[in-house]
């Protein structure tokens, strides 16, 4: 099932049956009323112009726009938004703050190209809230 016929978007799952103003709404609620609760920084990372432009869209509160981020910038109580790598996803998570990822099933025919925020809508884009934790296994291999 897609997203954009009531897929699983999202934190506790109520984006599916919303339309776009609600969505939005939604969105800037879920922020604002973290930020309430923890006072911490909210990050959005991207480097993509139609992602940056996506989020405002969606009236997002986000304190800090950027294009990097390292570990070390997040504190506990902060939340993250983007598309991190697992690994950086990871340690934000393990820091206290927390994780929102920019979900996107975009179809094989756009990869390797910029998206638009018209595009991003097109294809349902949303925010699932991950708590990622790094396990032990036979292949981990750590480098010195």
């Amino acid at each position: 099932m897609d997203r954009a016929a009531g897929g699983d978007c999202v934190a506790n799952g109520k984006l599916a049956a919303l339309d776009w103003l609600a969505r939005r709404r939604y969105y800037a609620n879920m922020v604002q009323n973290d930020n309430m609760q923890k006072q911490g920084i909210t990050w959005f990372v991207s480097r993509h112009t139609g992602a940056i432009e996506w989020a405002r869209r969606q009236g997002l509160a986000v304190d800090r726009w950027v294009t990097h981020l390292a570990a070390g910038d997040v504190t506990a109580g902060d939340t993250v938004i983007g598309s991190l790598p697992v690994n950086l996803a990871a340690a934000v998570c393990k820091c206290g703050a927390r994780y929102l990822h920019l979900s996107l099933e975009v179809p094989e025919a756009w990869r390797g190209r910029e998206l638009t925020a018209n595009e991003l809508l097109e294809i349902a884009a949303c925010l699932d809230a991950y708590r990622i934790v790094r396990v032990e296994s036979d292949f981990t291999h750590h480098t010195q």
